[in-house]
């Protein structure tokens, strides 16, 4: 399956941050998009190699909070979908 220039579902496990649940831990390794959304999640800390955690939803489900860099911030789903993460395991979050 494809969205945007990122092939999803792939054996590599490579998933939008949109899709991590709450509780759920990943490294961020590309993100997608132009201009201010791309200038935004960068000056968030945002960046390839970083651990994010999808912290909790809204009671609609959008925006979703996540820990970045021990930082809480809200992302709607529209800019988590060109955030592309790899899920960790429990071994991996431990480095």
């Amino acid at each position: 399956m494809f969205r945007g220039d990122w092939m999803v579902g792939s054996k590599q496990g490579i998933i939008p941050l949109a899709e991590l649940l709450p509780g759920d831990k990943a490294k961020v390794v590309a993100l997608s998009g132009e201009g201010l959304v791309r200038r935004r999640l960068l000056d968030l800390g945002i960046v390839p190699q970083t651990v994010v955690e999808a912290v909790r939803r809204s009671p609609i489900g959008d925006p979703v909070a996540y820990r970045v860099r021990g930082t809480l911030i809200g992302l709607r789903k529209e800019d988590a979908m060109k955030i592309m993460v790899e899920p960790l395991r429990n071994k991996e979050e431990d480095k």
